[in-house]
């Protein structure tokens, strides 16, 4: 019977849990190598300005260096686990750069931005913006659950009057920005009236299907990219580049908009504050927005503009990004607000004050990802292929790379001009011999084979590892492992070398997946584990979102055999839909019947959502009546019975 595994971030991220070996291998020290390569960042960028250090600490009113459990006890964030960043110098084992930033987001708690705003700052992966209205309170990005937000506002009422939030603002459809609503409002009252719920358009579609269609693939490789199976220490985890984490045990809600932005820029009175709305589609996320504050005279940015440079393409894998528009968006913001801003924040990281310093941020990331896209247009027009672009485009223009804030901390200038020329050309660079490659497994075969054999292979993959040539040593492995994954000498010498990679990146989230490799190299991988679901985002399935779902389960070469016209209606909702399975493809049409049918049912959207919530199932309710027949019953559950299962912990280190 189908299952859903809806939203990579909402579920992978956010509730992950799993069990690791009874006995793990103990990570190694970092390599003279390592040492070396990681001691020399601290004469390359401008370490003795403290200045982040200043802004991230500004305004504290309360620290946070505690737990945040759930209703069942278990905890759901744990500041504590990073308490070794705290006053420390960059260990061996994690590049000063990323250890730098590590300790940024490691400032937690309450702070006031500015008077009547306000943030919550390191109890999630996110910000939360608390703006004082004349009578009550508006919030930007209630974070990423119901238990981290709820204590976030209960840390401002220790402090501020205990006045009624009157709104809710998402900035953007990613689940960091809405997942924790329901701990801050009450639906009843968003019913009633009494809050509003403001988003941009086309937010609700993209929050709910954007992770669906390849969710399991996407929150597999989110267990890499966050580092979510990773023991946090120096030799582990550290950061996540926006942020240190995303929560474990937690709960993820949605609470539908009332209000759409849906005009390039739009003025709305909020319980006496003044808001700009700029909508931004197609930068950061699909549908995202700016906020100016003209009586504060503060611009809020989103996830527009942070203290990172962000991704142009998530590395858990996601549609590419348009940079050009980025840009764009960053420029128009400039024009507009650069003048008037006299504060600047965003939903990550610590906010910018003054005017000069604002325009200068701003001009800088518009900067930015104008370079990742002309330049790699640039070099595609010379004739190089993605790879090639990213070892040529080594650093940014040097006035930018010398900047914190466009440091390769969440997105990399290697993976971003990679991202930009898929964009543009897609997968294929041009050369024949890379137009049908063999798969990873049979080439790595015939590697090992040409190169002599394993014990060759290892020969020349130790000598790689003992000169610190560790890019060389993993590609080197890679083969080997993929034509011998039974092969321990191989498995363990692949986990030292990723290892080394990753004691080396500046990036967090290269960190994490080269850490997470070598730890299931040498442990195996994980088993599953976290809560099921996220029973809003579950409920806010479209019945096309559905189909669109089972569509992608069909093995069409086992289906093809069996055409189907299928009329389904979902009588709660008084919609009906004709689906077709023709050549093992399914298709459907909204608002249409087949005129003939092998299968004709009905059955209410609740009851969908409550079999995709695994409260019951197609079988059970097909018997019990739940799901009422005209005809076709017996071919409904077969073809239902037939569906893929998705593997949710794939190998990716090994075939």
């Amino acid at each position: 019977m189908p299952s859903f595994r809806l939203s990579a971030i909402a579920l992978a991220l956010l509730l992950s849990g799993g069990a690791h070996a009874d006995q793990p291998a103990a990570p190694k020290p970092a390599t003279e190598f390592t040492q070396s390569l990681n001691q020399s960042w601290l004469t390359r960028l401008p370490f003795a300005d403290q200045a982040d250090f200043e802004h991230a600490r500004r305004g504290l009113i309360e620290p946070f260096d505690g737990v945040i459990h759930n209703a069942e006890g278990k905890p759901v964030w744990d500041r504590t686990a990073y308490n070794f960043l705290d006053g420390n110098q960059a260990p061996a084992s994690v590049n000063p750069s990323l250890w730098r930033i590590g300790q940024l987001n490691n400032i937690a708690g309450l702070f006031q931005v500015r008077e009547r705003i306000y943030q919550v700052r390191g109890l999630d992966l996110s910000n939360m913006t608390i703006i004082e209205g004349d009578s009550g309170l508006i919030l930007i990005d209630p974070l990423i659950s119901t238990e981290t937000a709820r204590a976030g506002l209960e840390s401002y009422y220790r402090h501020r009057p205990r006045k009624p939030v009157l709104a809710v603002i998402y900035s953007h459809s990613h689940v960091d920005h809405f997942g924790g609503v329901r701990g801050v409002i009450d639906e009843a009252d968003v019913k009633a009236g009494k809050v509003r719920v403001i988003a941009p358009e086309g937010f609700y579609e993209h929050a709910v299907s954007e992770n669906v269609l390849a969710g399991p693939a996407m929150m597999r490789r989110a267990q890499y990219m966050y580092g979510s199976l990773l023991p946090r220490g120096e030799r582990g985890q550290v950061d996540a580049g926006l942020g240190k984490s995303t929560p474990v045990n937690a709960t993820v809600t949605l609470i539908a908009p009332t209000q759409l932005i849906a005009k390039p820029l739009e003025r709305h009175s909020l319980d006496g504050v003044e808001i700009e709305f700029q909508l931004t589609p197609g930068t950061e996320a699909p549908a995202e927005m700016n906020l100016y504050f003209p009586q504060f005279k503060t611009l809020c940015m989103a996830e527009n503009a942070t203290h990172t440079q962000h991704n142009v393409l998530t590395l858990r894998g996601a549609l590419v990004r348009d940079a050009k528009v980025w840009a764009h968006y960053l420029d128009e913001a400039l024009v507009r607000y650069g003048d008037q801003a006299e504060v600047l924040f965003a939903q990550h990281h610590w906010p910018t004050w003054g005017g000069a310093e604002i325009r200068e941020y701003l001009a800088d990331q518009r900067d930015m990802y104008a370079f990742l896209d002309s330049q790699t247009l640039r070099l595609i027009n010379q004739g190089l292929g993605p790879t090639e672009i990213a070892a040529q485009l080594t650093s940014l223009p040097p006035r930018l790379a010398g900047k914190w804030y466009s440091r390769d901390y969440y997105g990399s200038l290697s993976h971003n001009v990679r991202a930009v020329y898929q964009r543009y050309m897609g997968f294929y660079d041009g050369n024949p011999a890379n137009l049908d490659p063999l798969p990873p497994e049979a080439a790595g075969k015939r590697y090992v084979e040409a190169m002599g054999g394993a014990e060759a292979v290892l020969a020349s993959a130790r000598k790689a590892f003992a000169t610190g040539e560790y890019r060389w040593a993993a590609q080197l492995l890679n083969h080997l492992v993929f034509a011998e994954p039974a092969n321990q000498a191989a498995r363990q010498l692949q986990a030292d070398t990723l290892e080394q990679l990753g004691y080396q990146s500046e990036n967090a989230t290269w960190r994490n997946i080269y850490l997470s490799g070598a730890q299931e190299l040498r442990q195996g991988v994980t088993r599953a584990g976290g809560r099921n679901g996220a029973p809003d985002l579950v409920r806010a399935l479209t019945p096309s979102m559905f189909f669109d779902y089972l569509a992608v389960r069909i093995d069409a070469m086992k289906a093809a055999g069996e055409d189907l016209r299928i009329n389904w209606r979902f009588s709660d909702l008084g919609e009906d839909y004709a689906l077709t399975v023709r050549n093992g493809v399914l298709t459907y049409r909204k608002g249409m019947r087949h005129p003939e049918a092998e299968v004709d049912l009905s059955m209410t959207k609740a009851l969908l959502d409550r079999i995709a919530l695994k409260e019951t199932g197609f079988l059970k309710e097909a018997t019990l009546g739940g799901i009422e027949f005209e005809s076709g019953r017996i071919s409904l559950l077969k073809l239902l019975g037939g569906l893929d299962e998705a593997n949710p912990q794939f190998n990716l280190v090994e075939p």
